[in-house]
């Protein structure tokens, strides 16, 4: 049987906000798009502390050569618990990406407070909690509610929706849980700790924009590469 492959979403506050709302994160929070990493009048719009990132990127040939040594280096996976730092979810469905990065940041982080009681994203969570890296990829693509819900945000956004192909792109989820920072991405070997946040930082501060995002972007420039291209929008507390 050929494995699951769904449209691929938009990295788009209304796909996304969407998405969010089907599967049952509370409507007191939203996303919102990210103009600039470095202009503050353009980032006034988003309320603040921002709690996750979900950003989609380009795999240029500077950024997956990082990414193989990184991963060379690391074994797969082994967490499970309520102990936990972060829930990370290995990617098993094809083009799923966008919507397995929303899950991560909504079961995150201070975002993980706000998901509605009985609804498919706390019963997502809670299932998730005792399995280890197999088993909840399963539990992600035996789940009737999660497919339900990514199939009703395909049509949204700005662009056509396609199931072809992955288009090069890679969605990574960035998140503030228990002080650090997380890089979280179905297509690698684990949750990554990027590093120590202060209690006044937020994912949109400039050590944790250092620590994760603009990392990347810091590859492809030192490798002198042109392809710059990211759609970043970031989950907030409506005011």
């Amino acid at each position: 049987m050929e494995p699951k492959k769904w449209v691929m979403l938009e990295n788009h506050p209304e796909v996304m906000n969407q998405l969010a709302a089907k599967l049952g994160l509370s409507s007191e929070l939203a996303f919102y798009d990210v103009w600039s990493l470095d202009e503050p009048e353009l980032l006034a719009h988003i309320p603040r502390p921002a709690m996750a990132l979900l950003v989609i990127l380009p795999l240029t040939p500077a950024w997956d050569r990082d990414r193989r040594a990184e991963d060379a280096e690391k074994s797969d996976y082994e967490g499970s618990g309520p102990d936990e730092p972060v829930i990370w979810f290995k990617q098993t469905i094809g083009n799923a990406c966008g919507s397995i990065g929303l899950l991560h940041c909504a079961i995150n982080g201070e975002a993980a407070g706000c998901i509605q009681p009985g609804s498919d994203l706390e019963q997502i969570r809670r299932a998730a909690i005792p399995l280890k890296m197999k088993e909840r990829a399963d539990l992600l693509y035996n789940s009737a509610p999660f497919e339900a819900a990514h199939k009703s945000c395909v049509q949204l956004g700005d662009t056509v929706a396609s199931s072809d192909g992955h288009s090069g792109q890679h969605f990574v989820a960035f998140v503030k849980a228990g002080g650090h920072l997380w890089e979280l991405e179905g297509s690698r070997k684990g949750p990554l700790d990027r590093g120590a946040l202060g209690d006044d930082e937020d994912v949109l501060s400039p050590r944790a924009l250092d620590l994760g995002f603009r990392r990347v972007i810091k590859l492809e420039q030192e490798a002198e590469g042109a392809d710059l291209r990211f759609s970043c929008i970031a989950l907030s507390r409506k005011v």
